[in-house]
This record gives C-alpha cells, structure tokens and sequence, in this order.
C-alpha cells in the first residue's frame, strides 16, 4: 500500500509527461474508438481534408445526386431556401438624401427584375439567382458570381473552378483547387475551364484554363467566391451533406428494398398443411391456366385469380391464409431516426422536411420552428454579405461611371453614398392575434419603428404607407362625391348623408366610438300655485 501511495504521490520523469501530454481522454488512443483517416498529428489546415481535387469533385457530384434523385434531401432543401429566401431581400439605401436613395432603389428594381440586365445568359432575374446561389452553397460548396463590364453577373459552378496539377505559381503563393492565394490567405485570382456546352461532353480541367484577378485595379472585387467557411484556413466550401453521406445513402437503400418488399407482399399467399397419408383428390382449377417452363426444364401451372374467387380444401388438408406484416412496427422508427439526421444537418425540424407536424403538439411545434428560424436568420445574414452586398455595390460604382451628376454627387458624400440596408424577408404569425398585439406593443411603447418592423415582416414601409394614403385616399374621395349627390338629391331633407355613413372606416386600435344619449327634452315648466295669489 505505502508503495502504490509513493508511486503516486512522486511519480516518475516518464510517468509525468505521460499525464502532461494526455489531460483529454480525446487525446488517447483506445480499443473502443475506431481510427479515424485525415487527421494530421502535427495539426492542418482546413484546405488539407479536401486536398485531392479527385475526391472534392467526386463528394460535390455526389451530393448533387443526391439532391437530383433522392426522395427526401432535394425537397428538404428547398424547404430550407423558401424559409430563407421567401419572396426576395428588399434594398434599402441609407445615404442619408431622400432623392438620391428612391433613386438608387428605382435603377436597383430596375437592374433586379430584367434578367436581360441582371443575367450574362439573359434567363435569370435577381431573385432566381439568390435562390440558385444559396442553393449552389448547401450542394456543391460553393459558387462563383463574375462582375461583367457591361453590368450582368455570370454565375459559375463549382466544378469549373480547377487547380491543374502541373500549374506555375508565382513565388509565396498557393492554388487551392483554382483559387490562387498569397501569403496571407487573400485571395488573388480564381481560375476557371471554359464551359463545354455540349451536354455530352465531359469538362476537360487543364483545357484552356481562364484566370480572373480577385480585385479590379481599384481594389474593388470582381469576382464573388460565396461559400460557407468553418475556420479560418478555408478555401472552399464543402457540401452539407458532407456529413450524412451514409445516412442519405442507407434511408434510400432502404425505402427502395421496403417498397420492393412490399410489392411481393401485396400478392396473397396459402398454405396447405396436410397428412403424411394424404391422397386428396386432383387439385381443381380455380381460375385460367398457364404453364411457364423453368430453368430446368420443368414446367409448372399458373392458376389466375379473380375477385369473389373461393379456395376449398381437399379432405384431411388444412388452408392457412399468409399476410406478413410489411413494414414492421420498428420500421418507422428506425426511419424517422434516420430523417431526424438529415433534417438537422439541414437546419431543419423534421416536421418541416416532412410537412407533417402531426407527430408534435402545437408547443413543440413553435419550440422547434423558433429554434429553427435561429438558423435561417443567421443564413440571411451571411448570404447578404457573401452576395447581396458585394453585388450592390458593383452596381453603384457602375454606375457612378455612366453618370456624371451622380459621381459628381458621390464625390460630396463619400463612403456614404454605398450606404445601405438589406431587409431580409420574415415568416408569417404563428398566432397571428398574440403576434399582432406584440408587433403593437412594440411600435407604441418606441422599441422599434415602423421601418424596421415591417422589414422584419418583409414588407417596405415606404410602400406600406404609401398604399395605406392612397387607398384611403381614393376611397373617402369617392365616398365624399357620392354623399354629396345623394344630398344633391335630397336638398330639403333636414338629415343629410355624411360620407362615414358610406365609407365605414375601421377604427384605431383602442379607441371605441359610443353614441351621444339624446339631449333631455323640453318640457313646458308646471304653473305655481300661488303665482296669481
């Protein structure tokens, strides 16, 4: 015992260091945990797990198989663009002059809705390509977005963008898979194939490769890399189905072996037990005959069925009818646990994948849709400044140099003149009353403006109360002309029409309208006794 105590108490050089270096169980080796592949002893970089060109693409068209042909994964990735996008961002230009943002706002709606203007192939608006974009960076990884002189953008799929193996570099610099790096991890061209546009040809990856410079002269960007990075020395983006490749693979395994099951199932099956002695009589056809001949040589009949048909037993033979249980209870289970990891990679609640929130109350209904928008809020944010932003402000300082008065303006208010807001688009009440009443408390007690609250709802309160004026406006105006040939009618009458009589405008919120109690009526007063004594 005073052995054990003192090798404890002072343990040896050895002994020492072993404890030094393993403080975490995660550092030490065991039986239990199987060897993991790519892990560097001596620390790597994030570019270091996708380091063979071969696998990055074959793990990107992967995932686009996925998304082609899987029953679930394409539509859970729409679910997770229509949340995030919705109807669109909304531009709001902050540069401080009135005039000058509804004019930036009306060439940006210009530029936005054309797809002649937005798209180099002439096909897509703005609002389709924020979709692909966003949906190019949860499949591929990654996609690329070129500033074209004449204006429109070009997007780029992932897969054009190549690192030939036998490639010059310039000194202190590093190509990643066809983006060309400097010392510091600044990105300084981006290296493409020309695109092949027949569709039964392959890409060829060394055949005429085109390099574009990161930034323009003014050091302004040009081209727009949006991905996704997890740390800090990441290059590329990596698919999210990166990590439930098995999952995705096995769910459509076996939701294809269950329906193939099912379908052998679906035929009705008899057993007949008899006797050893049994010499029943010749079986009696039921239905049509026919005789297919096997492998062996042999033949056998094939009886056809048809409905109302009925199955008698032969004397001293018994008739069980077979139905297996396809699929079994434990099915279901196993299956929603396998959705349940494809949803939460994707952000999703599974009763959102699935359209189905049958399997929830309505607590953990808004629970798991509260967490869930978390997530989409957080890839609005990131996919306003990966896209959205950049692309703006390529189109201000184009045109700053098409327009003269508006660089000569530009020049008098500076960085202000790029200054703006995205906006977002919202989800509708999930109970619209409890909802509404908080929106209200909020605007009335000044814990947020009108702006910022119809943002969030994505709305525009410019348009908003622009509308609401010239509703209203058109409305009391056409009540007024009516009540007023009403009354041209009627001149004699000692009850005019009043236009509100026509034009029933509802109420503000909180203030009630209570009818005035008629005014006492006057009565002629009682003569005094005693007024002619």
């Amino acid at each position: 015992m005073s052995r054990k105590r003192n090798a404890i108490e002072n343990p040896t050089l050895a002994q020492a260091f072993v404890g030094l270096r393993d403080d975490y169980n995660a550092a030490r080796t065991s039986r239990f945990r199987r060897k993991r592949l790519g892990i560097n002893p001596s620390g790597s970089s994030a570019d270091y797990h996708y380091r063979s060109e071969s696998d990055y693409l074959r793990m990107m068209e992967l995932s686009r198989e996925f998304f082609r042909n899987d029953v679930v994964v394409g539509q859970g990735v729409r679910r997770l663009i229509d949340n995030c996008i919705q109807d669109g961002f909304s531009l709001d230009p902050q540069t401080g002059d009135e005039a000058l943002d509804l004019e930036l706002w009306e060439r940006w709606d210009a530029f936005a809705r054309e797809p002649d203007a937005c798209d180099l192939a002439g096909r897509l608006d703005f609002h389709a390509m924020e979709r692909l974009v966003l949906q190019a960076t949860i499949v591929d990884g990654d996609i690329l977005a070129l500033a074209t002189q004449d204006g429109p953008l070009e997007l780029i799929e992932a897969h054009r963008l190549r690192g030939p193996a036998n490639a010059q570099t310039p000194p202190d610099t590093a190509l990643v898979h066809g983006v060309l790096l400097n010392q510091h991890r600044r990105p300084l061209q981006y290296w493409i194939t020309r695109d092949d546009l027949s569709p039964l040809a392959a890409l060829k990856a060394n055949a005429d490769m085109a390099k574009y410079d990161a930034r323009d002269k003014a050091g302004e960007r040009q081209v727009f890399h949006i991905f996704r990075p997890d740390r800090v020395s990441q290059t590329r983006g990596v698919t999210a189905f990166a990590p439930i490749v098995d999952a995705i693979g096995m769910h459509d395994d076996i939701q294809f072996a269950k329906l193939v099951q099912q379908q052998i199932v679906s035929c009705f099956g008899f057993i007949r037990a008899r006797q050893m002695d049994f010499g029943g009589n010749a079986p009696a056809a039921h239905g049509d005959t026919s005789t297919e001949t096997l492998r062996d040589g042999s033949s056998r009949t094939v009886e056809g069925i048809a409905p109302g048909m009925e199955m008698t037993s032969e004397p001293g033979e018994t008739i069980t009818a077979f139905s297996p249980n396809v699929p079994n209870a434990e099915f279901f289970d196993h299956a929603s646990l396998i959705l349940t990891f494809i949803s939460i990679n994707l952000n999703l609640p599974l009763a959102v994948l699935l359209l189905d929130p049958s399997k929830t109350n309505f607590s953990g209904w808004r629970g798991a849709i509260d967490q869930a928008r978390m997530g989409f809020r957080e890839i609005q944010r990131w996919l306003a400044g990966a896209f959205h932003r950049p692309v703006y402000r390529f189109k201000v300082r184009q045109w700053l140099a098409e327009d003269a008065a508006l660089a000569k303006l530009a020049a008098q208010l500076g960085p202000k003149m790029f200054a703006h807001r995205w906006n977002p688009p919202t989800w509708a009440y999930i109970e619209p009353l409890k909802d509404g009443q908080a929106d209200l408390l909020q605007v009335r007690n000044a814990l947020t403006s009108p702006r910022r609250l119809h943002a969030r709802r994505g709305a525009d309160w410019d348009e908003v109360f622009t509308e609401i004026i010239a509703d209203n406006s058109a409305a009391i105006t056409a009540a007024k002309t009516a009540a007023a040939g009403i009354n041209k009618q009627f001149p004699d009458d000692d009850a005019p029409v009043h236009w509100r009589e026509i034009l029933s405008l509802p109420t503000p919120d909180g203030v009630q309208i209570v009818p005035a109690p008629p005014p006492p009526a006057q009565t002629k007063p009682e003569e005094d006794d005693d007024a002619g004594a």
